[in-house]
C-alpha cells in the first residue's frame, strides 16, 4: 500500500464522496438502515451469558445474540481503550496515526492532542448519506476541543473525553470536570450508563423518521469500579492517579462491583431494544454490540476476581487472546439471519461493513478492515487474512489458526484451533512458520511507521 499524503487523501476523499452516491447492489434497500454501535469498556470474553458466563445475568444482550449473529473469533485492534476506538471509527490500524495510539492516550501527555482531524471516521462517511450522527459516552481520542467528536463527524456529543471518569461525579482521574455537551463542559447528574442511555433514547425518538448513526461507547465496566449503588469517589480538584479504582472494601473480590456494572450495561441494552420495539424500528435498525478490549482478571498487587475472559489466557493490556478476543454481536431483524460466526474478524472491519450497508461501496483510500456485509447477509466465507498487534515491546500476529506472540525476547507460537488457551508453545517446532510470521509483522510495522511519519510531517 502506498503512503498517504494530503493531496492524495483529498483526491481519495473526493472519490469516496462520488462513490457513495452510486446505487448499491442487490442488497441495497430504498432507505439505508439506522445504525446503533454499542461498545462496552473492558468487558471480557466470558462476562456475558451468551458467551458462557454463569455468574452474570445478561438477558437483554443474550436476546440480541439470539436474534443476531454472535461472533466467536472477533478481535479488538488493541488491548486497551484508545487504540481500538481509533481503529473502529477509521477502519485503519491505529498505528497509522503514530505510536501514541499504541496505548491509551494520557490526560497529561496528550491533553491537548487527539485523533488527527485528517482521519476520516465512519460518522463523516455516514453524514454524506444523510445520516444524523451522535456519540454518547467515552471518547478517549482527545480530552478537550478541538479533539472531541463534533470535530470528527458527530452532530451531537454528550459524555466524557477522558478514559475513566467517576461513574457518579463525572470527575476524571486528574480531578477535572469531564462531562461535555458538544464542545462545552456541561455537567449532568446521574449514573453514567443511565445518563448515556437516556440521551440515546431521546436521540432515537427524535430521529426515528430519518437514518441515524448512534455510537454509544459506554464507560462501564472500566474503573472506577462502581455499580449504580456504589458511592461516588472523586471530587473536583483532587488527583486520583494513585487512587483510581473506586471504593473497594474487599480488593481480593472486585466481582460484585463488576456484576452490578454489567447489569447496568444489560439494562441499557434492554431499554434501547425496548425503544426500537415500541417505535417499530427493528427492521430499520442495525444493532452492533462489542467491547474495546478484554477484561482485567487481576490488577496490581491487590485487586483480584474482577472480570472474566472465559477460557482465554491473559487480560486487558496483554496480547494473549484474553486481551483482544472480545464479544461481538450483530442484529438486523429481517435482513440478517441469526446464527454464530467463527470467522476471523477485527475492529477495522466495522467501517467498511457499515459503509456498504449504508448504501455505498468501500472507500478507495487505505483501509485495513474488510467488508463483512456479504458474510452477514449470505454467510459467505471470508478470505484468509493476517492480523497484527503492537503494544510497547510486545507484538502479535494472527494467520489463520496460528498466533505468534513476542514479549521482549520471548517468542511464542500457538495453534488456536487446538489450543485456544495458549498453553503449548510450538515455536521451537515450527521455526519456518515463526520466521514467516515475524517477517510479515516487520513488513507491516515498517509500513505503519512510514505512513505515520509521512502523516506527521505533512500535518
Amino acid at each position: 500500500m502506498s503512503v498517504l499524503n494530503k493531496r492524495w487523501l483529498a483526491s481519495q476523499w473526493t472519490l469516496l464522496l462520488i462513490l457513495f452516491v452510486v446505487n448499491w447492489d442487490s442488497l441495497a434497500k430504498a432507505n439505508p438502515p439506522n445504525i446503533i454501535l454499542i461498545v462496552a469498556d473492558d468487558l471480557g470474553y466470558g462476562d456475558l451469558g451468551c458467551y458462557g458466563s454463569t455468574v452474570n445475568q445478561t438477558p437483554a444482550i443474550d436476546r440480541l445474540a439470539k436474534e443476531g449473529v454472535r461472533f466467536t473469533d472477533f478481535h479488538s485492534s488493541g488491548a486497551m481503550c484508545t487504540p481500538t476506538r481509533a481503529a473502529t471509527l477509521t477502519g485503519q490500524y491505529q498505528q497509522r496515526f503514530g505510536p501514541d495510539f499504541d496505548q491509551a492516550i494520557s490526560g497529561v501527555a496528550h491533553h491537548d492532542s487527539g485523533l488527527p482531524h485528517e482521519a476520516i471516521t465512519i460518522a463523516e462517511v455516514l453524514k454524506t448519506k444523510g445520516y444524523q450522527t451522535a456519540c454518547f459516552g467515552k471518547w478517549h481520542l482527545g480530552y478537550v476541543p478541538p479533539w472531541l467528536p463534533p470535530n470528527q463527524g458527530f452532530d451531537l456529543f454528550r459524555g466524557l473525553g477522558s478514559g475513566d471518569g467517576d461513574h457518579h461525579s463525572h470527575i476524571d482521574r486528574w480531578g477535572r470536570e469531564d462531562w461535555w455537551h458538544n464542545n462545552k463542559l456541561e455537567m449532568d447528574t446521574g449514573y453514567t450508563a443511565e445518563l448515556l442511555t437516556d440521551y440515546s433514547i431521546d436521540f432515537i425518538k427524535e430521529h426515528r423518521k430519518q437514518p441515524f448513526f448512534l455510537y454509544l461507547p459506554h464507560l462501564a465496566i472500566h474503573f472506577p469500579w462502581q455499580g449504580p449503588n456504589d458511592p461516588p469517589h472523586r471530587k473536583e480538584g483532587q488527583s486520583y492517579g494513585q487512587d483510581k479504582w473506586g471504593i473497594i472494601p474487599e480488593p481480593y473480590n472486585v466481582q460484585p462491583h463488576i456484576q452490578a456494572m454489567i447489569q447496568s450495561l444489560d439494562e441499557s441494552v434492554r431499554r434501547i431494544l425496548a425503544t426500537l420495539d415500541r417505535l417499530q424500528l427493528n427492521k430499520q435498525t442495525l444493532v452492533i454490540f462489542t467491547s474495546d478490549n478484554g477484561g482485567y482478571i487481576t490488577y496490581g498487587k491487590n485487586f483480584r476476581n474482577i472480570s472474566s475472559n472465559g477460557p482465554l489466557r491473559g487480560q486487558k493490556a496483554t496480547l494473549y487472546e484474553g486481551g483482544h478476543r472480545v464479544p461481538m454481536i450483530v442484529r438486523w431483524t429481517g435482513q440478517i439471519s441469526p446464527g454464530t460466526s467463527m470467522a476471523l474478524t477485527h475492529s477495522t472491519d466495522l467501517f467498511p461493513t457499515l459503509a456498504t450497508i449504508a448504501g455505498g461501496v468501500n472507500p478507495s483510500f487505505v483501509l485495513d478492515g474488510i467488508d463483512l456485509s456479504s458474510h452477514l447477509y449470505n454467510k459467505t466465507a471470508l478470505p484468509g487474512r493476517t492480523l497484527f498487534w503492537r503494544q510497547k515491546n510486545s507484538k502479535a500476529v494472527r494467520k489463520n489458526n496460528w498466533k505468534l506472540i513476542q514479549n521482549g525476547n520471548s517468542i511464542e507460537l500457538y495453534d488456536l484451533q487446538k489450543d485456544l488457551s495458549e498453553q503449548e508453545n510450538l515455536a521451537s517446532q515450527k521455526p519456518l512458520l515463526v520466521k514467516e510470521m515475524t517477517q510479515a509483522w516487520e513488513e507491516w510495522n515498517t509500513e505503519m511507521n512510514q505512513y505515520a511519519e509521512r502523516y506527521q510531517n505533512e500535518k
